[in-house]
């Protein structure tokens, strides 16, 4: 990275929808989690380079309850914003996804700082989703999200609606004003104040390859809006081979010095022969724009496309170099900030760090399929290019007894390279997949480990590639089955809706009913050298 540079993405692996505020001289992101758990995550960063982990806002099951959603629902665009002293979030629960319904609601928390408290949830309404508030130079606060239409015939995607919030009466007051309509796709709006206009921001064209960002502007809050003659402020559409791809869904942030910044998401596709996948899911990256003397929003670097070093702020020190998380030996006393479970947090009933200290211990629960209760904890991918590694020390008696290394989408598509109990064998390792929603095992990949006194673990990416292996002893590696597809672990593979990215980790089930449990010694995730 060129010195006086950020380089992006500045957060990589699955971290979608971003939203930026500053508070004093820190900045920090919030990002989409949908069925993870905990949700939204926070990164806090003084220079707009170096970003580190500030921990997670939805981490109390009464302000997320995501047992049962479906796979890419759960939480969706969140919005953080700072007024009058509180940070406020506002966010989506999606619980029914697909055509016509999307079943949501939307929240508001707020808290004295980034790390909480948080208030209890304040439910605004279930019109739509992209939530995001706009503080007015009065005072006075107002929401804007989309409103779906789910009627034949209809366009789903319904317009842009304005309501008034009465932060005393923690209430939605007055009646929602439909602002804008557009015969394109528009969502993820949110207003900013300058020069005496008000310029609403939307993310245009869905979040695939057609992804953009569009601006419109009024003298009058309530509209009527026009739309930028000049089109897309960002968008990747027509260059298909540009390095960073479905650049859209922004949010902006102003410096002390007068500078401005859109956070934005993007993808990096790894090249197929079918087609591009993005298989890290989509990432946070920030790009300098600056105001026209006409007053529309343009990239400094002209032109619509977004790049991958953008200069830092001015007169600003550097903020300290986050390290990478590498190795985890389990020896605190929970599980760190890089670790997310899907859809129920990490409870001592399935997951304790305590009862074999130095070690994860997970107790089996429901299968891979399940949307309620999995005994999975897993990390983002962060590069195609990686390697991750564990040793499990797991005694199953039955074959409805499973414990392994995970690679994961979600319940419809994922790897899992899983030791459980045979008939007349004891231990066995072997492959077994879901693939678009069709289960399989995979052939001659069983490996005889009842001799083993610990099994060791690997999941090696590079580029569209997977491959597993395994080690009675951490040194004499032993391939596990063919050479997978791991491209398939993106959004843009197969027929359902996918907002995610790929993960990898760790995983027990027990289908019985009886817990049996796994410990897991260590675990590490690290890139490799290319």
């Amino acid at each position: 990275m060129t010195a006086g540079h950020l380089r992006n993405p500045v957060l990589p692996g699955f971290h979608p929808d971003p939203s930026i505020v500053r508070a004093g001289a820190d900045y920090y992101l919030a990002t989409s989690t949908f069925e993870w758990f905990p949700g939204v995550p926070v990164h806090r960063s003084t220079d707009l380079v170096h970003w580190e982990p500030a921990g997670h806002i939805l981490d109390r099951t009464d302000l997320l309850d995501l047992r049962g959603v479906a796979d890419s629902a759960g939480v969706w665009a969140p919005s953080l914003s700072y007024h009058d002293g509180q940070f406020w979030l506002v966010y989506s629960v999606v619980r029914t996804i697909g055509h016509p319904y999307k079943d949501v609601d939307n929240y508001l928390i707020t808290a004295p700082s980034i790390e909480g408290p948080w208030s209890e949830p304040v439910f605004l309404n279930s019109s739509g989703f992209d939530p995001s508030f706009f503080h007015d130079e009065d005072g006075r606060s107002w929401l804007l999200n989309i409103q779906w239409d789910p009627r034949v015939g209809h366009p789903s995607f319904a317009g842009i609606l304005l309501q008034e919030y009465d932060a005393a009466g923690r209430s939605l007051i007055g009646q929602p004003r439909t602002i804008l309509r557009h015969e394109e796709l528009i969502e993820g709006p949110n207003v900013y104040r300058r020069d005496g206009w008000y310029h609403l921001m939307l993310a245009e064209g869905g979040t695939g390859w057609n992804h953009g960002i569009l601006m419109a502007r009024s003298r009058e809050l309530t509209g009527p809006y026009e739309l930028d003659p000049h089109g897309s402020l960002l968008t990747t559409r027509d260059t298909p081979d540009w390095p960073l791809q479905k650049a859209g869904h922004g949010e902006l942030v102003e410096t002390p010095e007068g500078e401005w910044y859109l956070a934005h998401l993007a993808a990096r596709p790894v090249r197929t022969p079918d087609g591009p996948r993005c298989v890290l899911g989509r990432e946070t990256c920030l790009q300098r724009v600056e105001w026209t003397d006409d007053g529309w929003l343009r990239l400094a670097d002209g032109g619509r496309l977004p790049s991958l070093e953008v200069p830092a702020p001015t007169g600003v020190e550097p903020g300290p170099v986050v390290a990478p998380g590498g190795r985890d030996d389990f020896d605190s006393a929970s599980v760190d900030g890089r670790w997310s479970t899907l859809r129920t947090p990490a409870g001592p009933d399935w997951l304790t760090l305590a009862e074999r200290p130095g070690h994860l211990r997970l107790r089996g629960r429901q299968s891979l399929h399940s949307r309620y209760d999995q005994s999975l904890v897993a990390q983002r991918l962060t590069s195609v290019h990686c390697e991750a590694t564990t040793v499990v020390d797991f005694r199953p008696g039955h074959f409805s007894q499973l414990a392994g290394l995970i690679c994961w989408y979600d319940t419809s598509t994922h790897y899992y390279l899983r030791l459980t109990h045979s008939e007349g064998k004891g231990r066995v390792l072997g492959v077994v997949l879901t693939d678009n929603g069709v289960y399989g095992e995979l052939e001659d990949s069983e490996l005889d480990v009842d001799d083993w006194p610990l099994v060791y673990l690997r999941a090696r990416f590079d580029g569209a590639e997977l491959r597993f292996s395994a080690s009675p002893d951490g040194a004499d590696w032993r391939p596990v089955g063919r050479i997978l597809d791991a491209s398939k672990l993106s959004d843009d593979y197969g027929d359902r809706l996918r907002f995610t990215g790929a993960f990898v980790g760790v995983c027990v089930q027990d289908l019985n009913g009886t817990r049996v449990p796994a410990d897991f010694d260590w675990f590490e995730l690290r890139d490799l050298d290319r």
